[in-house]
């Protein structure tokens, strides 16, 4: 990628922070219909639930799925699950997993990504209080 491109994905993307106990972790949300609704409710906070490498909570938004949804996901990208008005962090496998890759129970609206070490989000546990918020 060549310094332009990369200067305008840094202006397209809204900086969030993801904190789960004493850990943090930096996001970006996208510029996408669902990533512009989710950003413009922050600060969220939610109990997460983990299934596998995901740990998804509910929240005040409600979205439909867009056009280019899916339910094949890469590690670290963050998503909105329609079926559950629920926020997703996906990081491995789950229980809908084939092999390696990283499935969501279904489709889900792809709203942003980790950009820090995502290892600790292996010790969040079921039921831990997460928190979103803007990066200032």
């Amino acid at each position: 990628m060549d310094g332009y491109t990369e200067y305008c994905l840094e202006i397209i993307m809204t900086k969030i922070t993801l904190i789960a106990g004493s850990r943090q972790f930096a996001a970006e949300l996208n510029e996408s219909v669902t990533g512009k609704a989710i950003a413009a409710v922050l600060p969220i906070e939610g109990q997460g639930q983990r299934w596998g490498g995901e740990i998804y909570f509910t929240i005040p938004v409600s979205c439909q799925l867009e056009a280019d949804s899916r339910d094949i996901l890469e590690a670290g990208e963050l998503g909105y699950w329609p079926t559950g008005r629920a926020f997703c962090i996906f990081f491995g496998t789950t229980p809908a997993s084939e092999g390696d890759e990283i499935r969501a129970a279904s489709n889900v609206n792809v709203v942003g990504r980790v950009v820090s070490e995502m290892a600790g989000l292996w010790d969040v546990t079921d039921g831990q209080r997460i928190t979103i918020e803007l990066t200032e």
